[in-house]
């Protein structure tokens, strides 16, 4: 089973976009997962009807046995979230740090799971959709990739799939690195400006760190022919080979307010992509 994960150094570069037209170009053979899971869309345009739901659990919340509470108030002291007020917690300030466990003399102050999103599989027209909602000002995000991940790979398995289609965050953090570890091939998506070539030869860096290779794609590329033809030197730099260059196309906006992918519309950025699928092919 192959993985193939788009990602991005920085948002705003067509990842999503692209994902969703893979999948499509993909129908039938494969599993699509939204790992962008602080900031998912991929759902706008595959419309997901969901048939599972699992919870995540992310992190821990202090709680407090009113039982053994001797109301000495050392936690409250040691707390430097001020999470903790007349002996009870809110969970909506606790950073689960663990050091009111540690100071309570009567071992009042327990550590307890709290579900800080969900985790679905979903039924889309192009096949099965992992995806993820992560609840407003939850951390972790990392953490939910790797659920993501793992319930995507149990669904191939399922449903016999050779191939998982990742829809990765954007940058370079934490849950870019759950997103991409173990894949087979990232396409990276840029744009021909400074903070695309600088934010992808940044992204680059990590593929190689993590050992995964790696193809370009520059979105919109006629826009500065210059800047694209600087980033077509930073790939050679760094043994990069491109997958290809999209054109820009107003008619890209239409098909995202209709919902489509930009190959189930007529166009040329449809035919770009199609171009640079047979080229991921190839390369997985």
């Amino acid at each position: 089973m192959k993985q193939l994960v788009v990602i991005s150094g920085k948002g705003g570069t067509g990842k999503t976009t692209m994902t969703a037209s893979l999948a499509c170009l993909a129908k039938g053979e494969m599993v699509v997962a939204d790992c962008d899971v602080d900031a998912p869309d991929l759902h706008l345009i595959l419309r997901p009807e969901i048939r599972e739901t699992h919870d995540f659990l992310g992190l821990q919340t202090a709680t407090i046995d009113s039982d053994k509470c001797t109301m000495c108030g050392e936690c409250e002291k040691a707390c430097r979230f001020d999470a903790i007020h007349n002996f009870q917690v809110d969970p909506r300030s606790c950073e689960g740090c663990k050091v009111c466990t540690i100071v309570c003399p009567s071992e009042a102050v327990a550590m307890v799971e709290r579900t800080s999103g969900h985790a679905f599989v979903s039924e889309t027209r192009v096949g099965t959709m992992v995806h993820a909602d992560l609840f407003p000002g939850e951390e972790a995000s990392g953490k939910l990739v790797t659920m993501v991940r793992e319930l995507a790979f149990k669904v191939a398995e399922k449903e016999k799939k050779d191939l998982i289609l990742i829809d990765g965050s954007p940058g370079i953090g934490c849950p870019v690195i759950a997103s991409i570890t173990g894949t087979d091939l990232a396409l990276v998506m840029t744009e021909p400006s400074i903070s695309g070539a600088h934010d992808l030869e940044r992204i680059l860096g990590v593929t190689k760190h993590f050992g995964v290779k790696a193809l370009v794609c520059v979105n919109k590329y006629d826009l500065n022919l210059e800047m694209t033809e600087e980033i077509d030197g930073l790939c050679r730099e760094m043994g990069v080979n491109l997958a290809g260059n999209l054109p820009f196309d107003p008619g890209v906006v239409e098909a995202m307010v209709s919902g489509k992918t930009l190959v189930e519309v007529e166009g040329p950025v449809g035919q770009a992509i199609t171009s640079v699928w047979d080229r991921i092919r190839a390369n997985l």
